[in-house]
């Protein structure tokens, strides 16, 4: 399981470094538009497209990290107010019913690339298939964070207050 763990822990980090770079590149082609539109007056076409893939690129992946680190949005009252046992049991079923979302989730956005391979998304150039590769990549990241946090409850180990993942 420290095994696991570790390896989630690198791969969380990946995502917060790339979603980090991500927004740089964010900020760099909006500057770019504000740029293009005030000063040379011509406003580049591409740029409010490519930004919508960015945000997306960059949420959803973030997202599951909030799965694995509880920032994510979620309930407690309810669970936090029954005796350990039963709360555990809660805990243990949402995080299996999230895993099983995020593994649909990745499922049928396959699907969605599949069909997408041959359409270019216009004013890009590129294929379709990027807007829904983070769907997939999220979707494994959810299964896979979730996994972590029901075996996690399951042997008692679970910590509420889990520390974002360390850039150092």
């Amino acid at each position: 399981m420290k095994l696991f763990s570790r390896v989630l822990d690198g791969l969380a980090t990946l995502v917060i470094v790339l979603a980090s770079i991500a927004m740089v590149a964010l900020v760099v082609i909006t500057g770019w538009m504000v740029f293009g539109r005030y000063v040379l007056n011509d406003t580049p076409t591409w740029v409010e497209r490519a930004a919508t893939l960015i945000v997306v690129t960059i949420a959803l992946p973030v997202a599951a990290v909030g799965v694995r680190e509880r920032f994510h949005l979620s309930v407690l009252g309810f669970r936090e107010a029954l005796p350990p046992g039963p709360c555990r049991a809660i805990e243990v079923f949402s995080d299996i019913v999230v895993g099983l979302f995020g593994l649909g989730m990745a499922i049928w956005s396959w699907e969605l690339v599949q069909t997408s391979q041959g359409i270019r998304i216009p004013l890009l150039g590129i294929s379709q298939v990027f807007t829904y590769l983070p769907l997939i990549v999220s979707g494994v990241l959810i299964a896979l964070f979730a996994a972590e946090q029901a075996l996690l409850a399951l042997m008692g180990r679970h910590t509420e207050a889990r520390s974002a993942p360390s850039l150092e």
